[in-house]
């Protein structure tokens, strides 16, 4: 599995120049957490960050600063990290980590922005990844449970136990 088949394709994005207002109704608008800020560059768009709900809320609102005053771009911070879209998981969380980022730009291999994957999307495909391996032991024990005879089973009748203050075992259940 690779990032490509996981990430978001559709993007939010919003332009450098816009007011935070703007960016928050497009955040509540569209019911996502993060914007692609974008400005325009050689006849088109050019992203240069990212801005999300926990940066206005923490930056912003937390601070008093009046929201209509301040621009999108002075939110954004600090490089964007892409990823091709053939990175796998392992690949993904790896950048992550190094990079100390929630979300990365999927990329195709000419530059080409196509989605953005979050911590929670890898998140979503790690836990699929091992329901997907506990639905295979369990299927695996099933088969074999019914591909074999029982066992005989002894009979535990004559096997006699020790007192538990015989065998030590008090002191080991006990604490």
């Amino acid at each position: 599995m690779n990032i490509g088949s996981i990430c978001t394709r559709e993007i939010v994005m919003v332009d450098a120049s816009e007011t935070l207002r703007k960016a928050a109704a497009l955040m509540r608008e569209y019911h996502v957490g993060s914007l692609l800020v974008v400005r325009q560059a050689n006849g088109g768009q050019q992203a240069i960050g990212v801005i999300t709900d926990r940066d206005l809320a923490i930056e912003v609102m937390a601070r008093g600063i009046d929201d209509t005053a301040v621009r999108v771009a002075d939110l954004v911070r600090g490089r964007l990290v892409t990823a091709p879209a053939n990175a796998s998981l392992d690949e993904a969380i790896a950048a992550i980590e190094k990079e100390g980022v929630r979300r990365l730009l999927v990329t195709t291999a000419d530059g080409r922005l196509v989605g953005i994957v979050s911590l929670d999307d890898l998140l979503d495909a790690l836990a699929a990844q091992m329901v997907s391996l506990t639905r295979a032991v369990r299927g695996g024990l099933a088969r074999e449970a019914a591909q074999r005879r029982p066992l005989t089973t002894p009979d535990l009748s004559a096997v006699r136990v020790a007192a538990a203050e015989d065998s030590g075992m008090q002191r080991r259940f006990d604490g």
